[in-house]
């Protein structure tokens, strides 16, 4: 799906920060397209938690920002995603070291967007989670 009034999908150029929150955490942004985008994340100490494992909230900031990103090649001028559903399922602890992040547009409605996000380190899943972002008119 290439994105409504946008013409043909962007690819973004590597490490470039998602800006806000996550792009403070260290996460940068490997690629967009058509209702996909990937980030990467290298998880260091400060991202862990007394546990010694990845933070769940850190998981969770990055599975918004890469849906977030994902739906975004699907807007028009003036449209903005807002996330009004997020659900992660943790599926084993992260530790120190690289991190993929996927995220895919799964359904495009005129005012809500369903999305899944899928987070990989050393090829094994670490969480999925679902999202609905509501399309906000901004003009």
């Amino acid at each position: 799906m290439v994105g409504r009034d946008r013409g043909t999908p962007c690819r973004m150029a590597d490490d470039a920060a998602p800006g806000g929150f996550a792009g403070r955490l260290g996460a940068r942004v490997q690629d967009t397209g058509d209702g996909v985008a990937t980030l990467a994340f290298e998880v260091g100490d400060e991202h862990l938690n007394p546990a010694g494992t990845l933070h769940g909230g850190v998981v969770a900031t990055l599975v918004d920002t890469v849906m977030g990103q994902a739906v975004r090649t699907t807007t028009g001028d003036g449209e903005v995603p807002a996330t009004s559903q997020l659900t992660v399922t943790y599926l084993r602890p992260g530790k120190p070291g690289p991190l993929e992040v996927r995220g895919r547009v799964r359904t495009r409605g005129e005012h809500l967007t369903i999305c899944e996000a899928d987070v990989e380190q050393e090829g094994r899943g670490i969480a999925h989670a679902v999202a609905t972002f509501a399309i906000l008119d901004r003009r």
